[in-house]
């Protein structure tokens, strides 16, 4: 019986990365005291099944995954970054992780900043080049030079506050890790041993990276938006809230896309742009950051070669 062949992904978190697999998604995480403490998670149902396979509707599914994931594996690493150094590395490997944190943060109050930062990211990269680009509307001739001017800005202002949140330490590391985690993944990928030194030969952008998709997602919000032309300024307003999931749906599809066909020189030419973007939002990790993606790569194969023997 043939395998399936995976595509392995995740994001980078406080101190750590996330991986997420077939069925399991692994949280590993550098403890204060030095260890590299994991969590494992089982997806759920609606991550792994049917809709999660279909075209254009997964991409909304991955979307609402990325989201709640996302914010699990935030708020969890937060609490582990702020745990004392109260417990010694014997060891010499990885734990599970304990809610021992005396500042333990409550995933309510994450999924409220989750919340406000998502609606602040839709203001500012979908309502605010609107807004602007409607300034100027008397001096535009056509409704097609309007959002693509609306989509210049829309870019301009995402590399904008990506270099200004570039500038923050904490932001710099978490970027670090989001390159650890794109070199583990590539090395995996071209069958190399999972080791630092192997690692590190590899680079740090990869063609499934979220920065791609919001690539994608701003470019196809030009051509979805100019479908629907030129109205009212609420009818916008609210075309550019209700489209996006349109929107990230199609995104998806030509990330994968481009990501199956990397041998295709075309396909390489257009994908460039979101590779380069990536330079944006990963860095250069060190060899310990490596480590702590290697540990969630490994835990998650591991989970999922203990699935297959007790299916078998």
């Amino acid at each position: 019986m043939s395998k399936t062949k995976i595509s392995y992904g995740g994001q980078a978190v406080m101190e750590g990365v996330m991986i997420r697999g077939r069925d399991t998604a692994v949280t590993a995480v550098r403890h204060p005291t030095g260890e590299i403490v994991t969590r494992v998670q089982k997806l759920h149902r609606i991550y792994t099944g049917r809709l999660r396979k279909t075209p254009f509707i997964r991409g909304v599914i991955v979307l609402i995954e990325s989201l709640v994931l996302g914010l699990s594996a935030l708020s969890w690493s937060a609490n582990v970054a702020l745990e004392e150094e109260t417990r010694p590395n014997s060891e010499g490997k990885e734990r599970q992780a304990g809610k021992d944190s005396k500042n333990e943060i409550s995933s309510l109050y994450i999924g409220g900043i989750m919340i406000i930062s998502f609606a602040f990211g839709i203001a500012l990269f979908f309502l605010l080049p609107l807004f602007l680009t409607n300034l100027i509307d008397p001096y535009i001739e056509s409704s097609f030079v309007f959002h693509l001017i609306e989509g210049v800005v829309r870019m301009a202002i995402f590399i904008l506050y990506i270099k200004l949140i570039s500038m923050m330490a904490d932001i710099r590391r978490v970027f670090s890790f989001h390159g650890a985690e794109h070199k583990t993944i590539n090395a995996y990928e071209h069958g190399v041993a999972l080791d630092p030194e192997n690692i590190q030969k590899h680079s740090t952008a990869h063609a499934r990276c979220g920065t791609a998709f919001l690539l994608s997602v701003m470019v196809l919000a030009i051509l979805v938006f100019s479908l629907v032309g030129q109205h009212a300024l609420w009818i916008m307003v609210l075309s550019r809230i209700l489209l996006l999931p349109v929107i990230a749906a199609l995104g998806y599809e030509v990330t994968q896309l481009g990501a199956r066909n990397m041998n295709n020189p075309f396909t390489r030419i257009l994908i460039a742009p979101g590779l380069w973007l990536q330079n944006l939002t990963t860095g250069e990790p060190d060899d310990s950051q490596v480590e702590v993606a290697v540990v969630a790569l490994k835990e998650v194969l591991k989970q999922e070669e203990a699935e297959v023997i007790q299916s078998a």
